[in-house]
């Protein structure tokens, strides 16, 4: 009979205990044992989740009280050496001086570089290696948590990281590959250890199989798993997810592993050539359950694809999610709002163990035939992406400088920031009883003209040249609009995790999208009438909204993309009749939502890039675009950023320590004079750490940029929204920010 397991379980806990226990930690508010017994419930309780349904393997290892790639990082002795200074007072307070920059215990530094998690919303800690990089192995949070499990009675399958993929991951040195013979001793140690542990099997993820791999890296494997196979005493799943494995995968099959997972939603074309490549000793694991979506699955159409795989492979066929559940809300049940008709359409983590077990049932001999799910028609692709082919704006980006440089008069370097501004447990609170219908209407609006009025005046305090309302209007960038749009499902409790302890709440695309009202206009419209210095309109753009939500799966994202282009144009269009000038249209997942194999790419920012010029296409040549966007390796995107002909961009980079700005700086086939043609604001400070930048260093990351931005194009910025910041931590950056700026300016003028 086919076996049961998945590759990873989330770690916030069903009701985000993990995320309230750290935070009230780093806040001092409990001790470090408190926050020990939060995270050991919250592994008890996914264990026990795991067991209860059935699953014949129990996952140990997924959990991370900030990310598994920095667990990693202090498994194997990667510390940068600045960390070594003013360490803090044990090992759980330096792990999170490497992630955050502070802890309570040890002196604030520079956080360590964070970027996304392949093509997901999820953030990782980049391993920062150095050409003389030694590795040393301190598995002691692994074992531990192995002894744990098993003292619960959990049949446990630890997973890790595998070499090639977690050096891929790392930055610092120009061939990380280079690093590996030292690297992988520590591997066949931690092996060793695991197999004295009792750990039956070990499931080594190396997801970079699905990537277009240069040669030298594909030609690594074979070698690397022949010494980790002799060095196991366990047997050893190899992992791979999120894209098609195409020409890797005769070589995942026949690299020395007892087993290969495939992720078959991703590429369900690949189970006939992985069932042909599988060898009589391995098992084959085939990820049927979404990891990344929230719809039920449609089990009738996997029970007839894998009844004859079943009953070729026996007990050797594992059925498990796509890829690790991280990705996924914990459980359905915590929901107690949603209609009955919309909840019966959804699983999340939890259910989705219960549908590994109705698959199963539902491929041993004799069972019944399940009901199929009827099939929507969509449009064509292609029909879509010609609608998009003409939206260019009327007049070219130069043109427009000239009118926008003339209405707006603004200094040299003019500061902004990005949008949001503080969510205090004030707001929060009232955002609260307006939802519980604790208070009217009226009163809740009223509180949000308070804290819009209070965001600008200290902006006009600071002296910030192009300000913003704050958003205190919203909860999130995406759900907010999710909740202003037709076509969509709010939940009360759909969090995953984005990084550390930062939680968003997807909204669910289940039907046509359109905008039945407006939906900034109003705030927008009282903040400009408080100042007048510009201030800028705030909208999440179309790509952000359908990569950040849960997109139905039975229509191309092409066709919802669109969908919500033209709900964003009627706003935009309504934010420039009422007097905006500046609007952002902010696109911080446009590089997550790029195929992982470069061949895709094109399909997709065809229709990708074409949705954002939609929104815009149609402004006057005053009107000033902006977007953002935030952790991402923006080189291989740079032709696609260039066609989005937005005017100004805001890009992270103080956490890359400005690495990122070299794409900006060098040039690109739409670009042949060199560098980005429009304005850009790389980010000069980090706003995901607690430490306020100095001025001096503000200084000199200013006249870093202007070596390589021309000053007429230079805009001045923190990386990202300030809302998980407190405004104490707000005023002191960007008056700092605004006074090196000020210093900068009279060096230039």
């Amino acid at each position: 009979m086919a076996q049961t397991h998945i590759l990873g379980y989330p770690r916030i806990g069903a009701r985000r205990e993990l995320k309230r226990a750290q935070e009230a930690y780093w806040k001092g508010s409990i001790d470090q044992q408190a926050l020990l017994a939060v995270g050991s419930q919250v592994r008890s309780q996914n264990w026990r989740a795991q067991q209860s349904a059935g699953l014949a393997l129990t996952t140990v290892g997924d959990f991370a009280w900030y990310d598994q790639v920095l667990n990693h990082s202090l498994l194997f002795g990667v510390v940068p050496e600045r960390f070594a200074r003013g360490a803090a007072d044990n090992k759980l307070d330096q792990y999170f001086r490497l992630a955050r920059g502070r802890a309570p215990s040890g002196e604030p530094v520079a956080a360590s570089a964070m970027t996304k998690w392949f093509d997901t919303n999820y953030h990782y800690l980049v391993p920062e290696f150095t050409a003389d990089q030694e590795f040393t192995l301190d598995p002691e949070w692994l074992l531990a948590e192995v002894r744990e499990a098993q003292q619960l009675g959990h049949n446990v399958k630890p997973v890790i990281i595998g070499p090639l993929t977690y050096l891929w991951l790392g930055r610092g040195v120009d061939n990380a590959l280079s690093l590996l013979p030292r690297l992988l001793p520590r591997y066949q140690e931690l092996l060793a250890k695991l197999a004295s542990a009792a750990a039956q099997w070990v499931q080594i993820d190396e997801p970079i199989l699905g990537l277009d791999l240069p040669v030298q890296w594909r030609d690594a494997f074979a070698p690397t798993y022949e010494v980790l196979g002799k060095a196991s005493g366990s047997k050893l799943l190899l992992a791979t997810y999120f894209s098609p494995l195409r020409e890797n995968l005769p070589l995942a099959f026949d690299l020395p592993v007892d087993g290969v997972h495939i992720d078959a939603v991703r590429a369900p074309a690949e189970l006939v050539p992985a069932v042909k490549a599988l060898r009589d000793n391995q098992v084959l694991s085939v990820g049927v359950i979404n990891g990344r979506n929230v719809w039920r699955t449609d089990l009738a159409r996997w029970q007839q694809q894998l009844q004859p795989v079943a009953e070729k492979l026996g007990d050797r066929l594992w059925l498990s999610a796509s890829c690790s559940l991280l990705h996924t809300p914990v459980d359905l049940e915590t929901e107690t709002t949603l209609p009955a008709a919309q909840k019966t359409r959804l699983a999340y983590s939890r259910q989705k163990l219960t549908e590994l077990g109705s698959l199963q049932q539902a491929l041993q001999p004799g069972a019944g035939r399940l009901e199929a799910v009827t099939a929507t028609e969509s449009r064509p692709q292609a029909e879509i992406v010609a609608e998009l082919a003409d939206t260019w704006r009327a007049q070219k980006y130069p043109e427009r400088a000239e009118v926008q440089k003339h209405r707006w008069q603004l200094p040299p370097l003019p500061t902004t920031t990005i949008g949001s501004f503080p969510q205090t447990d004030v707001l929060r609170l009232v955002r609260k009883q307006f939802r519980n219908r604790e208070i009217s209407a009226q009163d809740y609006h009223d509180h949000l003209r308070a804290e819009i009025a209070e965001a600008i005046r200290r902006q006009e305090i600071l002296g910030l040249d192009v300000l913003v309302h704050g958003e205190a209007e919203r909860n999130d960038m995406v759900e907010y609009f999710g909740e202003q749009l037709d076509g969509f499902i709010h939940t009360g409790n759909g969090w995953v995790q984005s990084y550390g302890s930062r939680c968003v709440k997807p909204p669910i695309i289940a039907g046509d999208i359109s905008r039945p009202n407006p939906m900034t206009v109003q705030w927008s419209q009282y903040a400009q009438s408080l100042s007048k210095k510009p201030v800028k309109g705030m909208l999440t753009g179309p790509v952000t909204i359908l990569n950040w939500s849960f997109p139905r799966e039975d229509i191309p994202r092409a066709e919802s993309c669109l969908q919500i282009a033209r709900a964003l144009r009627q706003e935009v269009q309504d934010l420039e009749a009422a007097g905006i000038g500046i609007i952002q249209i902010d696109e911080p997942a446009l590089r997550e939502g790029v195929p992982l194999r470069e061949s895709e790419h094109r399909e997709y920012f065809d229709w990708a890039v074409g949705c954002f010029r939609y929104c815009c296409s149609e402004v006057q040549a005053e009107t000033q675009i902006h977007t953002h966007m935030c952790y991402s390796n923006f080189n291989a995107i740079l032709d696609a950023i260039v066609a989005l002909d937005a005017d100004v961009i805001t890009i992270e980079s103080a956490r890359s320590d400005l690495r990122l700005l070299q794409a900006f700086a060098g040039g690109s086939a739409l670009d042949n004079q060199g560098g980005y043609p429009n304005e850009i604001g790389p980010g000069i400070y980090d706003i995901h750490s607690p430490n306020v930048p100095e001025r001096p260093e503000l200084v000199s990351r200013l006249r870093q940029l202007l070596e390589v931005i021309p000053q007429e194009k230079l805009w001045v910025n923190p990386d990202c929204g300030l809302k998980t910041r407190s405004w104490s931590e707000v005023g002191a950056a960007l008056l700092n920010m605004v006074e090196a700026t000020r210093t900068v300016r009279a060096e230039i003028a």
